[in-house]
C-alpha cells in the first residue's frame, strides 16, 4: 500500500512537471522563440501557448519593448588633437526577434561597440569648439550607422544622445576664462550703449528744451509786438481824436486866442525852467517878441 502510495505521488509529480512543460504563457510586448529538436520552429506572440513536452523548448526571450542601453564613457580626439571624454545613451528596439536571436550573439554588446567606434570617428572630424554644437549632428550619425548595421539582427536603433562631452582640465580653464571674457566685454559693450543711448536721449532733451524756449520767446515777442502795436495804434487815434478836437476848438470863437495863450505859457514856462537849471542863459536876441507874446496872453486874459 505504501509503495502504491508513493508510485502515485511519483506519477503526480511527473504530470505536474509535464504540464509546466507544456503551458507557456508569452506576455505584452515580448516573443518566445521556439526551437524543435533544436532547429527553429516559430516564434511565440503574447498570449496562451501548448507545447510537445520534451520535444519543444523555448530558446530565446525577447523582449519588444525599446530599450536604454548605456554606451560607456571613452576617450576621443579632436581634430584639433585635443583629447575629450564622452558617453551617451542608445536607443533600441527589437523587431526581428527570430534575427534578434541567430543573427548575432549579443546585440546590445554589438550595437554599443558599433556606437563608441562611430562616436571616435565623429569626433576625430571636428574641432573641440564645435563638439559642443554638434550634438544633433553627431547623434545623426551614430543612429544612421548603428541601425544600418543592426538590419540583419532584427534589431531597429530609434535615437542616440550624447550624454557628456568632458574636455581636460587645462581646456576647462581656458574655456572658463574666455567665457569670463566674453562676458566682461559684453557688460562694457551693454554698459557703453546705455551711456550712449543716455547722451543721445540727453542732447535731445536739451534740443527739445532749446526748441521750446526758442518758441516760447518768439510767441513771447509777437505778443509784445501786438501789445506795441495796438498801443501805437491806441495813442495814434487818441492823438487823432485830439488832434480833431483841437482843430474843432480853433475853429470855434476864441479859440486861436486859447491857442496863442497856451503856447505864451509853455513858452515862459520852459524858459523859466531853463533859467533855473543853468547859470548860464541864452537870451533870445530879439526880446521884443516875448513882450508882444506876454501881451497877447495878457489881452486874452482880459477877454476872458
Amino acid at each position: 500500500m505504501n509503495e502504491f502510495v508513493v508510485i502515485l505521488i511519483g506519477l503526480a509529480i511527473f504530470v505536474i512537471v509535464l504540464f509546466a512543460k507544456t503551458i507557456t504563457i508569452v506576455p505584452q510586448k515580448s516573443a518566445y522563440i521556439l526551437e524543435r529538436f533544436g532547429k527553429y520552429r516559430t516564434t511565440l506572440e503574447a498570449g496562451f501557448h501548448i507545447l510537445l513536452p520534451f520535444i519543444d523548448k523555448v530558446a530565446y526571450k525577447h523582449s519588444l519593448k525599446e530599450q536604454a542601453v548605456d554606451v560607456p564613457s571613452q576617450v576621443c580626439i579632436t581634430r584639433d588633437n585635443i583629447a575629450v571624454e564622452v558617453d551617451g545613451i542608445l536607443y533600441m528596439q527589437v523587431v526581428d526577434p527570430q534575427k534578434a536571436s541567430y543573427g548575432i550573439n549579443n546585440y546590445a554588446f554589438a550595437a554599443t561597440q558599433l556606437a563608441q567606434t562611430t562616436m571616435r570617428s565623429v569626433i576625430g572630424k571636428l574641432e573641440l569648439d564645435r563638439t559642443f554644437e554638434e550634438r544633433e549632428t553627431m547623434n545623426g550619425a551614430i543612429v544612421a550607422a548603428v541601425d544600418k548595421a543592426s538590419d540583419p539582427w532584427g534589431v531597429k536603433v530609434t535615437r542616440y544622445e550624447v550624454r557628456n562631452i568632458v574636455p581636460p582640465q587645462s581646456i576647462k580653464d581656458a574655456m572658463e576664462k574666455h567665457m569670463r571674457a566674453e562676458r566682461e566685454k559684453r557688460a562694457l559693450i551693454a554698459e557703453s550703449e546705455g551711456d550712449r543711448q543716455a547722451k543721445i536721449n540727453r542732447s535731445e532733451g536739451d534740443r527739445q528744451e532749446l526748441i521750446k524756449r526758442s518758441e516760447g520767446e518768439k510767441q513771447k515777442r509777437i505778443n509784445e509786438a501786438e501789445g506795441k502795436a495796438r498801443e501805437i495804434e491806441a495813442i495814434a487815434i487818441a492823438t487823432a481824436k485830439g488832434i480833431r478836437e483841437i482843430a474843432t476848438a480853433i475853429n470855434e470863437e476864441g479859440g486861436i486866442n486859447a491857442v496863442n495863450l497856451r503856447i505864451a505859457e509853455q513858452y515862459l514856462g520852459e524858459f523859466g525852467k531853463l533859467a533855473k537849471e543853468n547859470n548860464t542863459m541864452i537870451i533870445p536876441s530879439d526880446l521884443s517878441d516875448i513882450a508882444g507874446m506876454i501881451a497877447t496872453a495878457m489881452t486874452v486874459v482880459k477877454k476872458q
